[in-house]
């Protein structure tokens, strides 16, 4: 038996720089991910580009609405920090 992924489609759908990331942001959220992104310092830019990057990946994802619910009434399953970087040494991959 295999595991098979949540997602089918590419699991980064969303291209990660400012022109893919508001392009999967809509109205509001768009100005404000600009306005953030505009307004920070040059070292803090690219935190602003991660943080929403993961807000447009969650908002296209068929299941953000499931899984924001789960987060929302404390039932959505967690692993530690500590485990995934245990297991990503595990596995050879490189921890940051």
């Amino acid at each position: 038996m295999t595991a098979q992924p949540i997602h089918p489609q590419d699991p980064e759908w969303v291209p990660r720089n400012a022109e893919g990331i508001a392009g999967a942001l809509t109205g509001e959220r768009r100005m404000e991910f600009y306005r953030e992104l505009l307004g920070a310092a040059p070292e803090e830019a690219e935190g602003v580009l991660r943080r929403w990057w993961c807000e447009a990946m969650l908002d296209t994802d068929p299941a953000g609405d499931r899984l924001t619910a789960a987060a929302l009434d404390g039932t959505l399953s967690t692993t530690a920090v500590a485990d995934i970087v245990r297991r990503r040494r595990e596995a050879g991959l490189p921890v940051e």
